[in-house]
């Protein structure tokens, strides 16, 4: 399903994050930008080594900053590393937005067109899913009127329940716009 704001099209789905043949996706990180499980394990082991090669050579970074390396062998031209945690950490609201936000200033800023995303910190940090649609969204809304080159935000989701906290995140913020 997808909605439209402003020059965006934003679309939910269930589905397989390393698959997507898109500009980025984003990885759930932690600030040392290492790739270990969830999310992040599944990049690495889709995109190999230089992945997290690269990621050796700009981490660490602020939590609740972002960074960009390579695809490695991935479809996705690059990752959009966003760091809401620490290693073996828990994601907050506040590094959930902050990282969410700076992800798609990056997208945006290197003129990329699409970007994938999955529900950062639902994972191994245990952020409530509800909570993490309703601030992914939000960021999204907010970079819509000034964003230059994004056209394509994908919310690449884990189970039902994402899926549907997306989907009413998405009718509730974005059907109005």
């Amino acid at each position: 399903m997808s909605w439209r704001v402003n020059r965006l099209t934003v679309e939910v789905q269930q589905g397989d994050l390393t698959t997507q043949d898109v500009d980025a996706i984003v990885n759930a990180a932690n600030n040392d930008l290492e790739l270990g499980g969830g999310v992040a394990g599944a990049i690495a082991r889709a995109g190999g080594p230089a992945i997290q090669a690269e990621c050796r050579t700009v981490g660490p970074i602020e939590v609740g900053d972002a960074a960009i390396t390579g695809g490695g062998r991935l479809k996705a031209r690059h990752v959009i590393h966003a760091a809401s945690m620490r290693l073996g950490g828990r994601t907050t609201a506040e590094s959930l937005r902050r990282s969410t936000r700076r992800s798609l200033e990056i997208a945006d800023q290197r003129g990329l067109r699409s970007i994938a995303l999955p529900a950062i910190g639902t994972g191994i940090a245990h952020f409530p899913v509800g909570e993490c649609a309703r601030i992914m969204m939000e960021e999204v809304v907010a970079l819509a009127p000034a964003a230059t080159s994004l056209r394509d935000v994908r919310f690449l989701l884990f189970g039902d329940e994402a899926e549907s906290a997306f989907r009413t995140e998405a009718d509730r913020q974005l059907t109005a716009k």
